[in-house]
């Protein structure tokens, strides 16, 4: 990492990474309500700072054509996805971003490996792919509701005891795979209190714009509440891997969740540190030709190069300078 910024992100998304090989209990381990002791309109500030960041290093990833992002969104049912990537993505170039959502699996998603939906959403080099809720759902809700393992059109000898451990391990195997090949994996679950996804459920009945964004089938989910606890805390045990680790971000206050997310990508892509490619002599040299024909095209009285006229830099501005000290001085 070049950038002297991130160590600060480093060390600020420290407490949220989950330690490879470390054993989770979700209640126990993460409080949903942390904020780090930043108050609101600080985190406004830094927040800006993230989503730049975010931009200036993006157009590097697209520029450089080498490496591509996977962000992984999970969360319980108004955890606040949606917001977040809203928020965060706010500042980037929306041609180098792709955001999916993966609902219940089509017919057609059935009849394939339960990875062939997800890998069909890939990024592709130079570009951050956001899966807003992903391949983990496979061993969340699936878990939670084991008739989904029929649906999923198994051998008797795929659904046995042993078949958590096994996806466990073909998602690491999968993601290891990805990032070997130049593919960075994110992954993110935005740690919600039951209290506070009541809170937000009422809010939605409350509030005629929002009725949209409420299910009843969320409130029969609820009623699941300890299962889904035990899947996550299993699921962040089995998955927080050296090359892909799991960051646990608090999502009682929207504003921190979203400050968190950005810090986490930030230093994902300061980590990559991709440069803008290096032009050969021979095509600089094409520039160059091409440079001095526009130059002879100025208007009287415009400037040769208006942007190099504005933006003076290095022996331009010494040249300049000197001009002006020679003028002064007749």
């Amino acid at each position: 990492m070049s950038d002297d910024r991130a160590e600060r992100i480093a060390e600020f998304i420290e407490p949220l990474r989950v330690a490879p090989g470390s054993t989770v209990r979700l209640e126990r381990d993460f409080d949903p309500r942390d904020k780090a002791g930043l108050k609101k309109r600080k985190a406004a500030d830094l927040l800006r700072t993230g989503v730049e960041l975010l931009a200036e290093y993006q157009s590097r990833l697209a520029a450089q054509d080498t490496y591509g992002v996977l962000l992984c969104l999970q969360a319980l049912d108004a955890g606040g996805k949606d917001g977040t990537i809203r928020h965060v993505m706010s500042g980037v170039n929306p041609q180098g971003v792709r955001v999916s959502s993966f609902k219940v699996p089509s017919s057609e998603e059935l009849d394939h490996d339960y990875l062939w939906r997800y890998a069909g959403r890939l990024p592709a080099r130079g570009e951050i792919a956001i899966f807003n809720r992903s391949h983990y759902e496979e061993v969340l809700v699936v878990r939670v509701h084991t008739e989904n393992l029929v649906r999923q059109k198994l051998p008797d000898s795929a659904r046995g005891s042993g078949v958590w451990k096994r996806r466990y391990r073909e998602i690491n195997d999968w993601e290891r795979y990805l990032v070997d090949n130049g593919f960075k994996v994110v992954k993110i679950f935005l740690n919600l209190s039951k209290e506070e996804q009541r809170t937000r459920f009422l809010k939605r009945i409350d509030l005629p714009e929002k009725n949209w964004k409420f299910s009843a089938a969320d409130v029969r989910e609820r009623r699941h509440w300890a299962e889904y606890q035990r899947a996550f805390s299993k699921m962040l045990s089995a998955t927080s891997t050296e090359w892909a680790p799991w960051y646990v971000v608090p999502a009682d206050r929207k504003w921190f969740a979203r400050l968190c997310t950005a810090a986490i990508l930030a230093h994902t892509l300061m980590d990559i540190d991709p440069q803008y490619p290096q032009m050969p002599e021979a095509a600089r040299k094409e520039l160059l030709v091409a440079k001095r024909g526009l130059e002879r095209e100025a208007p009287t009285g415009m400037p040769a190069d208006p942007y190099a006229a504005r933006h003076p830099t290095g022996q331009e501005a010494r040249t300049s300078g000197r001009r002006a000290g020679k003028k002064k001085r007749g």
